[in-house]
């Protein structure tokens, strides 16, 4: 038990002067770094980085230049605008035709007049003058033009093109009916309107009567149901007479009534459009 004891008091003594022995060198250490000349050494040495500073460039002009730039390529790489001259005016042949078709209003006269005011527009040509213009016309027995107004325009341009062509028209033959002729007509004055001769096949059909709501109530009398109004039939003899007016179908008529039905019900996915 006494010799236990005397190494565990070696041990300790061993342990105490290492301990102080660590103390004494960390603080000559620390005495060392504080004294003033060894700071304003460790000062020196210090690498000292200075930066140049460079005024900001404006990126206003550059932005300038690249947006001009796009546009001159833009404005290199475009297509012409689209076009599409103005169509021939009626034949005499088909004037004749006109004056004495008598079926749907005169359908074959109001063909002809708005394709005597297209011709006399001149070419159409894509671009913030194109548009469409529909007028109410009113033509005199002898065929002098008795009224115009105009229902709606989408482009002032092409309304005075109608407007200044419908004022220099040649004089027309006399209505078919030998009445006042009174219509609406769409005059179009764009690079992609169709608007050929239209077909006359069907009409000697009669029209449909316009639908109404057969339940429509005024609120105030008794509820009732309404019949529809039952489409008229021609008589032998007005049917004849109609039938023999009708001309013979000819493949531009036909071909422009499909166009025109390819243009309104068409797609992409067809091909028509």
């Amino acid at each position: 038990m006494a010799s236990i004891f005397i190494h565990a008091k070696v041990r300790l003594a061993t342990l105490a002067i290492t301990i102080l022995a660590h103390a004494l060198i960390l603080g000559l250490l620390v005495n060392f770094k504080l004294k003033p000349e060894n700071l304003a050494r460790q000062e020196l040495d210090a690498e000292v980085f200075f930066l140049k500073s460079e005024p900001t460039q404006s990126l206003a002009p550059q932005k300038f230049e690249k947006t001009q730039t796009l546009f001159q390529s833009d404005a290199v790489t475009d297509k012409a605008p689209a076009s599409m001259a103005a169509p021939p005016a009626p034949t005499a042949e088909e004037w004749a035709f006109a004056a004495k078709y008598t079926n749907k209003n005169s359908k074959g006269y109001r063909h002809s007049w708005g394709q005597q005011v297209r011709s006399m527009m001149g070419t159409a040509v894509e671009g913030p003058d194109q548009g469409v213009v529909r007028f109410r016309i009113e033509i005199a027995p002898d065929g002098r033009l008795a009224k115009l107004d105009t229902l709606w325009s989408t482009s002032t341009k092409a309304e005075q093109l109608a407007r200044r062509a419908i004022e220099s028209m040649p004089p027309l033959p006399p209505t078919p009916t030998g009445k006042p002729l009174i219509f609406e007509k769409t005059i179009s004055f764009t690079p992609y309107a169709n608007d050929g001769p239209p077909s006359y096949k069907d009409d000697c059909l009669p029209d449909t009567p316009a639908f109404s709501n057969p339940f429509a109530w005024d609120g105030a009398s008794a509820p009732t149901r309404k019949e529809q109004p039952h489409t008229p039939k021609l008589d032998a003899q007005a049917m004849e007479e109609c039938l023999r007016q009708l001309p013979k179908d000819t493949l531009e008529a036909e071909m422009a009534r499909d166009q025109r039905i390819m243009d309104q019900w068409g797609s992409s996915k067809s091909g028509s459009k």
